[in-house]
């Protein structure tokens, strides 16, 4: 479908008349100086031009323009650039965009550059990172800043429970649940996200799923996969996980309704904001494991466009944004976590407890398959899943109907 839906997309635009604001064709190059256009998504798109200024002092033959894009309008405004063959220079991509991008020659082969800039080596940066940069055989991206996801808890009330620590494996996990969770009183022990696409995907894997084999072909109702499944059902099973929470989760982590949760960076900031007086209270820590503790990885990469007609400025303004000095500022700027391994060192993440959580998740972090299908795939899975936890249907035939439906969406 997504398959088809693209093609349409290319075919219609093509029969559309008219400029695209910001667009490549509009960059310029006068005798002593070329601009570039930066399609920035989100908060970035805001804060990117402050760290601008930064690279055009210096190389002041270079402006650079940065164009914000919400996100709800960029996938449609990038298969517009793509069909017009108009775009900008350098492009943000979230990570599970890449294969559709790629796939449709968007984004400019990388690798004939990587000796070039040596801001572009593969071992400036953790593992699943570039494993979000490639595509068949090409490299597509450089990775920009990452996200991975890791267990919140409230260390007051854990400790009231006997856990001095977070709980390390599945086993303590399920214990320390049971034991927070109240339900006469309306408290749970920890929150179980239904609309969380890689919760059930990250759980597998600690579990020992593949996901897929070597031809692709859907492992979700293996023995592996069905136990992680059954393992997160259990929480609404025995009432340690709320259904339908009902509430804002920093509220609900702040009064100790829910006393865990798994999330990404973002949240680190929001609790410090909006619940000043947990301060001391709770902490962040790996997840805990069961074969092994991998996360899911995520963030954003970015790309050169490939009919870009200022390939070397591009280029130039990428390795820029991925030198250490300037992630660790980009991070001060926005919150967003670096990229690079070396700007992990830096003094503001190490003496960071909340922080240098992430960074020890990141040594055990993957992003999903990077196939165009990963999406429909994943919301397939949600479905599935609410008629297990809400419906109580039996995980290993709902498992079953799944990995059909994912053999179907995979043979589109």
């Amino acid at each position: 479908m997504r398959k088809k839906f693209l093609t349409t997309a290319l075919l219609s635009t093509f029969l559309i008349s008219g400029t695209l604001a910001g667009c490549s064709s509009g960059s310029s190059t006068s005798t002593d100086k070329t601009t570039i256009n930066v399609w920035a998504m989100g908060e970035e798109a805001k804060s990117l031009p402050k760290i601008v200024t930064d690279f055009e002092k210096e190389n002041p033959d270079i402006d650079v323009k940065v164009q914000a894009i919400p996100w709800d309008q960029a996938h449609d405004k990038l298969l517009t650039a793509v069909a017009s063959k108009k775009g900008p220079d350098v492009i943000q991509m979230g990570t599970t965009w890449i294969p559709e991008f790629a796939s449709a020659n968007a984004l400019l082969d990388l690798k004939p550059y990587i000796q070039k800039y040596p801001e572009f080596s593969e071992d400036n940066f953790y593992p699943g990172s570039i494993e979000t940069t490639k595509y068949e055989d090409k490299v597509v991206g450089i990775p920009w800043y990452i996200d991975t996801r890791v267990l919140y808890y409230r260390t007051d009330l854990l400790k009231e429970v006997g856990y001095n620590e977070a709980p390390k494996t599945w086993e303590e996990l399920r214990d320390a649940a049971k034991k927070l969770a109240k339900p006469s009183d309306n408290k749970y022990g920890i929150s179980i996200d239904t609309n969380e696409q890689t919760l059930a995907f990250m759980f597998a894997r600690q579990n020992g799923s593949k996901l897929l084999d070597e031809q692709n072909k859907p492992l979700f109702n293996q023995k592996e996969f069905v136990e992680a499944v059954e393992y997160l059902n259990s929480f609404f099973k025995d009432g340690s996980a709320p259904k339908d929470l009902g509430m804002d989760i920093v509220q609900a982590f702040r009064s100790g309704i829910i006393p865990m949760f798994i999330s990404g960076p973002w949240m680190v900031k929001l609790i410090n904001d909006q619940a000043p007086d947990l301060k001391g209270k709770w902490a962040t820590a790996v997840l805990p494991k069961k074969e092994n503790n991998i996360s899911a990885l995520g963030g954003s990469n970015l790309s050169v466009f490939q009919y870009t007609k200022h390939k070397d400025a591009a280029l130039k303004f990428i390795a820029f944004m991925s030198s250490p000095k300037t992630q660790v500022k980009w991070m001060e700027m926005t919150n967003s976590l670096p990229a690079t391994k070396e700007a992990w060192q830096d003094k503001a993440l190490q003496e960071n407890e909340l922080y240098k959580t992430f960074g020890q998740q990141m040594e055990a972090s993957k992003p999903m398959p990077m196939i165009k299908q990963w999406e429909e795939i994943a919301q397939t899975y949600l479905k599935s899943f609410e008629k297990i936890y809400r419906g109580g249907a039996n995980v290993q035939k709902e498992m079953d109907v799944f990995n059909a439906k994912a053999e179907e969406i995979l043979s589109k």
